[in-house]
């Protein structure tokens, strides 16, 4: 009796073997059947009609959005070396030197010691009243 028990558990092992073999073949098919419905038209729209060209961005309005989001960083780090030097940087590449001041005076402020600071500084000075 314990054989025939044996043999059942034997058989019934092995149909739940096949029975998980069907469901993960099912399964990829499945997947490989929703990828491809869901590829196909997306890449036949592709071919038919191309991304339109996008418009570069002129250089200024690059540089004014730079500037922002330096802004928008002193606004959270008013300290920031890194946003005040770029943003001063981004305004004297804008000609608006008086924009340029602010920054330079506060880094001036920060960073006493650094004669470079203070040099350009006064060259923005002497810019802003040409």
């Amino acid at each position: 009796m314990a054989s025939s028990g044996e043999d059942y558990l034997v058989v019934r092992k092995k149909q739940i073997e096949r029975k998980k073999r069907i469901l993960t073949a099912v399964s990829i098919v499945s997947l490989v059947g929703s990828t491809a419905f869901s590829a196909i038209p997306a890449i036949q729209r592709a071919i038919q009609s191309p991304a339109p060209v996008t418009t570069t961005t002129s250089a200024e309005s690059s540089l004014q959005e730079q500037a922002k989001g330096y802004e928008l960083v002193l606004q959270r780090e008013p300290n920031n070396q890194v946003a005040l030097e770029k943003l001063s940087l981004v305004r004297v590449q804008l000609k608006d030197f008086k924009g340029a001041i602010q920054p330079l005076e506060k880094l001036v402020n920060l960073h006493p010691d650094r004669q470079d600071y203070k040099v350009i500084l006064e060259d923005m000075k002497k810019r802003e009243k040409e």
